[in-house]
């Protein structure tokens, strides 16, 4: 990879091994985005052939967005908050049936500087992966804490790309 890049080189790294795994299984990618704004897209994005990997990508920043583009429940928004495992699980549905991808992963997170609060602290960002055929929720919550709103979006981009590795 040429070292003219946007992203961090930990970031793009792995984004080629997310195009090369993925596009050896035969598979196409989507994502549903909010604290990282399209970052694990652009990620992906840098690598040359990542067009026959990467279907589409929402960037759902409003609560808004993840209800009318991706199809997320109000419901779910009032009870658990757009930081949850089960607006992230709707999200990475919503992105999965809304394309023509194999496997979808979404984010969601507090990024901060402010916005946190004692149960969701600046730094907790929930994962969820749903895969074409498989019922099962695949969401995690994870905490990056300490770090700027930088290094937090950062950590995240590289926790999405993991999980849509094969």
């Amino acid at each position: 990879m040429s070292s003219s890049t946007l992203l961090p080189s930990d970031v793009v790294t792995l984004a080629e091994k997310v195009v090369a795994q993925n596009r050896n299984a035969g598979r196409m990618v989507a994502l549903a985005e909010s604290c990282t704004g399209g970052l694990v897209a652009s990620a992906i994005t840098e690598v040359p052939g990542s067009s026959s990997v990467l279907d589409r990508s929402f960037v759902t920043y409003s609560n808004a967005a993840k209800i009318e583009m991706l199809g997320v429940s109000s419901d779910i928004i009032d009870t658990f908050g757009a930081v949850s495992a089960a607006c992230a699980w709707e999200m990475a549905k919503g992105a999965l049936a809304r394309s023509g991808a194999d496997v979808a992963v979404a984010v969601s997170g507090i990024a901060g500087p402010g916005g946190g609060s004692e149960l969701k602290p600046v730094g907790t960002v929930v994962f969820a992966r749903a895969v074409s055929g498989q019922e099962e929720c695949e969401a995690e919550e994870r905490v990056f804490a300490g770090g700027t709103r930088a290094a937090i979006r950062h950590q995240a981009t590289l926790v999405a790309l993991e999980l849509l590795l094969p």
